[in-house]
């Protein structure tokens, strides 16, 4: 029990970091989140309406992680469980708002420009993939982020997101074309807000 209490966090592996928060030791979940955080941001980011709702998904999963990780069996990679506890967590704050909210436009979310028109082009197609992206179905919406945003393999993703591979498969068809359609919709400046 001594050699297990004396894990180096900074050298040891994340599933035995988790083992070791399991049994108790001081700054072992800390470490672990230090290494996935960024990457678990992003995916509440991406899968949630706003800043805000994202910020609360994040907590909300890593508190469920926190307090459930002696469920980890290891037949994933603990990047991939804590990917998944944050998602589901993110689509559960989804149906509990049951309304959809406008892209928070912050000033800390908007990036200086350089050029304006240069600058302002860009802002503007990312606002449009932005509306079209968060107008797909949640289901899709994750689907489609974890496959083509994140890189998942369909297997990956379906494990990810526990269904079937044919549903990967068939929400990202789905998604791209209505991502497409949304998106031929808002290049016509005629139909511009």
């Amino acid at each position: 029990m001594c050699h297990e209490r004396s894990l180096v966090l900074g050298e040891a592996t994340d599933v035995q970091l988790l083992r070791a928060h399991v049994r108790g030791q001081r700054h072992a979940f800390a470490e672990l989140l230090r290494r996935h955080n960024d990457h678990l941001w992003q995916t509440a980011l991406r899968t949630s309406y706003t800043r805000e709702d994202a910020a609360d998904s994040l907590q909300d999963a890593l508190l469920s992680a926190h307090r459930t990780a002696a469920s980890f069996r290891a037949e994933a990679e603990v990047r991939s469980w804590l990917h998944a506890i944050v998602v589901n967590a993110c689509l559960d704050r989804i149906r509990r708002n049951k309304t959809r909210y406008a892209l928070s436009l912050s000033p800390e979310s908007m990036p200086e420009p350089k050029d304006d028109r240069d600058e302002m082009a860009r802002v503007e197609m990312s606002m449009d993939i932005d509306r079209a992206l968060f107008s797909l179905p949640p289901d899709q919406r994750t689907a489609l982020v974890a496959v083509d945003v994140e890189g998942y393999s369909v297997a990956e993703a379906a494990a990810l997101l526990g269904v079937p591979e044919g549903t990967i498969k068939s929400r990202c068809a789905r998604a791209r074309q209505r991502l497409k359609e949304r998106l031929d919709y808002l290049r016509d400046p005629g139909n511009r807000r």
